[in-house]
């Protein structure tokens, strides 16, 4: 079943400041996830223009998580089943991330990212059809927020308190309650998460599983971008993009290993594959049927 849910994260800053915070965050958050065997391996970063989004950069990456997978699905999954493919279109402040997995081959995950002036109330801002937004979710994540999950310790979240938080450099916060309505300057990232795992049995549980990772995620790293405004705030897109090349190189040096992004004979579609064509001789028809490990489902 496909799920769709719309992330609305509210920033006390301007647009043209979080695209510098965004891009700040995201590099010092994969310089200190990246170690030896895991973490971030840049494949390209590279300028891009084209009919759909314009002008904006292109990235491939490889995220290799291994350590960070629940317990439940290190049960029929085998421990590289979270190296997972990236590619982002980052067209600020129209941004598109599409994430693979070569292990579950017809999963997929898809970000779609608007970013406006406002604090959070608009609505539809993805032309949604009136079947998607039937079935859309919206959630307003509060970067103040101190809530925890499972996710929230596998991804190592900060302690900041942002009720007493103040940046030295500009003066902003403490964040409390009812923020979002008083802040200035105020800005929101909309964004609209869908993901299929068209799995019999276990889909609908990685499905949610991966929804409040994606959730987790959220929440750090704009926690993050505001937490380190005094460390990005002044810098320019030049220095910025002079420190993701250095950051990727470095990232690159650390990762040991290539992962072939080809599915291996031994992905999660072929194993239930061989799995199924093993038992069947043993089962009736409507067995079969009613055994049936991989379903399609509407896109």
């Amino acid at each position: 079943m496909v799920q769709i849910k719309e992330f609305r994260i509210v920033m006390p800053m301007s647009l043209e400041e979080y695209q510098i915070a965004q891009m700040y965050m995201v590099t010092k958050m994969q310089q200190q996830s990246t170690t030896s065997s895991e973490g971030v391996e840049v494949l390209q970063n590279r300028p891009f223009e084209d009919d759909v989004f314009g002008k904006g950069q292109y990235t491939s990456k490889i995220y290799r998580l291994q350590s960070k997978a629940p317990a439940w699905l290190t049960t029929f999954a085998p421990a590289d089943a979270l190296v997972m493919q990236e590619e982002a279109w980052n067209a600020y402040p129209r941004c598109k991330t599409v994430i693979k997995c070569p292990y579950f081959t017809r999963f997929s995950l898809t970000i779609d990212t608007i970013h406006l002036a406002d604090s959070g109330q608009s609505e539809n801002v993805h032309g949604l059809s009136k079947e998607q937004l039937a079935a859309r979710q919206v959630e307003n994540i509060d970067i103040a927020s101190t809530a925890k999950n499972y996710w929230s310790y596998a991804i190592e979240s900060s302690n900041v308190d942002f009720s007493k938080f103040k940046s030295a450099r500009t003066g902003r916060g403490p964040l409390l309650e009812g923020w979002q309505e008083r802040c200035g300057p105020v800005m929101t990232a909309y964004k609209l998460v869908t993901i299929d795992a068209p799995y019999w049995g276990f889909g609908y549980r990685l499905e949610q599983a991966l929804l409040e990772g994606e959730k987790a995620l959220f929440l750090e790293s704009h926690r993050n971008c505001f937490s380190w405004i005094d460390e990005w705030f002044g810098m320019t897109m030049q220095q910025i993009r002079e420190i993701e090349l250095q950051s990727d190189s470095s990232f690159n040096d650390k990762v040991v290993g290539k992962l072939t992004l080809m599915a291996k004979p031994n992905s999660c579609d072929q194993r239930f594959s061989m799995d199924s064509a093993k038992t069947h001789s043993k089962m009736s028809p409507l067995d079969s049927e009613k055994h049936e490990l991989v379903v399609d489902t509407e896109a």
